[in-house]
C-alpha cells in the first residue's frame, strides 16, 4: 500500500493493518520529514484517543490529514503509533 500526497508517497508498506477500512500504516513505513503533528484529536470508544499529522508534500499541506493513536485501548493495542489518512486528503493505493 501507499499513501500519496500531491504526487509524492509520503508512506508505503506491504503489512498494513486495516481497521474500519482504514488502513494503519506502521510507524517505521512513513517520510517522517512530511508529518508535523498538531494539537487536533479525536476520540473513539473503542480505540481511544487520536492524535493528528498536517501531511506536506511538494510544498502543499493537508491539515490533520493523518491520524494515529499513542496510546490505543487494549482491543486496538495492535495499532499503536500507526499511521492512517483520510482519503479525502491523501490517496491510499496499492
Amino acid at each position: 500500500m501507499r499513501a500519496i500526497h500531491n504526487g509524492e508517497v509520503v508512506a508505503e508498506s506491504d503489512e498494513t493493518i486495516v481497521v474500519e477500512g482504514n488502513h494503519y500504516f506502521p510507524p517505521s513505513s512513513i517520510r517522517r520529514e512530511a508529518f508535523t503533528p498538531t494539537d487536533h484529536s479525536t476520540h473513539c470508544p473503542w480505540k481511544g484517543d487520536a492524535a493528528y499529522y498536517t501531511v506536506t508534500a511538494a510544498g502543499v499541506s493537508a491539515e490533520n490529514a493523518a491520524w494515529y493513536y499513542p496510546e490505543p485501548k487494549d482491543k486496538a493495542a495492535q495499532i499503536k503509533d500507526y499511521v492512517a489518512f483520510y482519503g479525502s486528503k491523501v490517496d491510499v493505493t496499492e
